[in-house]
């Protein structure tokens, strides 16, 4: 299997270090960043280490989506096969959210999603990956390299930050043996339910579950250490290997001396120019674009804050209306997208400034 990972990533050139904004510790959840984390002791990780590192795991799968939905939201043709490769690992997302918001609430914790919403551009929080700068874009090759695919990379040989800093696999790894170890209770109280994507978001009441819950999370997406043809419970690749096929423009393919992105071919497809989105967000926007951008963050605000109120109180009404504004997101998002900077540099697009910025 390992063979297999190397040849597939072997293929894509490593993305230049870059300068991310910010505090390169988890600021946005509070917590401790996860090298400090996995420095205790395994005899001091106990339920209030796996609060903090759920917390931690919260605002990593958080930090994943606003990107992910510029890219696709930049995607003229939703048909295409790109922009549908796109929306499920969008879904996969809100999944893998999902679980670690009912792991954190199922050892008596509550997530905290509005502190944890990043502000962009900046660091993966958590401190993992410290190389990798997550800044909001259009869908083009670049951002798919080195924002997309390198969030997703496997933990062989690409996941290992330039600084040593740990990978998201790593992470997952330890969380699951903290579990193992300290075998705390889990109440089902306060867990949701719901049909996410393709998956099944469900309360996870025993060890299994756990186990299952993070193999899930891991296989999908992030941490994958596995072969691209070992899918869990589907035929989709991991995440790292879907963009893959985007950003080399072809379908992994099984040679002799392993995985290599040389199937049919993926095409590119057309995009909104929307141009990068700077550090402190868009400088000097006309009335329009303002109210625009104000209309977006007041809804993501709601989403985050809808979120968190339904672990707080194991609504599963209250997810499905976060659902629905989250839906909502997208009317503003194309039409700035649509609206062209002075300058000719692309048009803007969404700031996902979070509520405490």
């Amino acid at each position: 299997m390992a063979s297999a990972v190397v040849a597939a990533a072997a293929s894509v050139p490593a993305a230049a270090p870059a300068v991310a904004a910010g505090p390169p510790e988890g600021a946005a959840s509070g917590c401790r960043s996860v090298a400090r984390l996995l420095a205790v002791p395994e005899s001091g990780r106990g339920v209030d280490w796996l609060r903090e590192a759920l917390q931690i795991a919260v605002a990593l799968e958080l930090a994943t989506i606003p990107p992910y939905l510029c890219g696709w939201w930049s995607v003229g043709d939703r048909t295409s096969h790109v922009a549908r490769l796109i929306r499920r690992i969008i879904g996969d997302e809100m999944y893998h959210m999902g679980v670690v918001c009912n792991l954190l609430v199922a050892v008596g914790g509550r997530p905290r999603i509005t502190d944890a919403a990043l502000a962009y551009p900046g660091p993966l929080p958590g401190g993992v990956r410290e190389e990798v700068n997550v800044y909001l874009s259009g869908l083009n090759r670049p951002f798919v390299h080195d924002v997309m695919m390198a969030i997703e990379a496997p933990e062989a040989p690409l996941a290992r930050g330039l600084n040593n800093s740990p990978g998201i696999g790593h992470f997952y790894d330890d969380l699951l043996r903290a579990f193992r170890a300290t075998a705390p209770p889990l109440s089902a109280g306060g867990q949701l339910s719901q049909r996410i994507g393709s998956d099944v978001l469900e309360p996870v009441t025993d060890l299994d579950g756990v186990e299952r819950a993070i193999e899930i999370i891991k296989e999908q997406g992030e941490g994958t250490t596995s072969s691209p043809e070992d899918a869990f419970g589907d035929d989709h690749p991991a995440h790292y290997y879907a963009f893959g096929e985007i950003y080399h423009g072809r379908q992994l393919r099984r040679e002799d001396d392993g995985w290599r992105f040389t199937g049919a071919p993926v095409p590119f497809p057309d995009a909104r120019p929307m141009a990068r989105v700077p550090a402190g967000g868009w400088p000097g926007p006309s009335q329009r674009v303002g109210e625009l951008l104000d209309r977006f963050d007041t809804a993501y605000a709601e989403v985050l804050s809808t979120l968190e109120a339904a672990w707080a109180h194991g609504d599963a009404r209250t997810l499905g209306s976060a659902v629905r504004t989250m839906r909502g997101l997208e009317g503003p998002a194309v039409e700035l997208m649509e609206t062209g900077i002075p300058g000719g540099r692309g048009t803007y697009g969404p700031q996902f400034r979070p509520p405490r910025a």
